[in-house]
């Protein structure tokens, strides 16, 4: 049984946010909390965040213990990107992306 929790609309882009969730992906969920307190990324806290919400969907929701858990699966897709232009030389008008994410992060109990 798994237990999910999703994040929508971080405004961080899907790239940056890559890099953290490979360095938790299949790790026990205290370690990858760990982990995460100690990451130096700005997508670390919301990630953090996170894996908290659902390490507490498993115990609330599906009643699993949580020293058993770790983080079955992780990814993320890209969001909605706002766009903005930045003023230029001679008039011109560069198009600046603003790139948002969807997390998604599930945990799942060993057996």
């Amino acid at each position: 049984m798994e237990a999910m929790a999703y994040l929508k609309d971080l405004r961080i882009s899907p790239r940056k946010v890559k890099i953290v969730l490979d360095l938790i992906r299949g790790k026990d969920a205290a370690l990858a909390v760990a982990i995460l307190k100690n990451t130096p990324k700005a997508a670390s806290l919301p990630v953090l965040k996170l894996l908290q919400s659902a390490i507490a969907n498993a115990e609330n929701n599906n009643h699993l213990d949580a020293t058993k858990l770790y983080v079955s699966q992780c990814f993320v897709t890209p969001g909605r990107t706002a766009k903005r232009i930045m003023p230029r030389a001679q008039g011109r008008a560069f198009r600046i992306l603003k790139r948002s994410s969807h997390v998604t992060l599930a945990v799942a109990e060993k057996e």
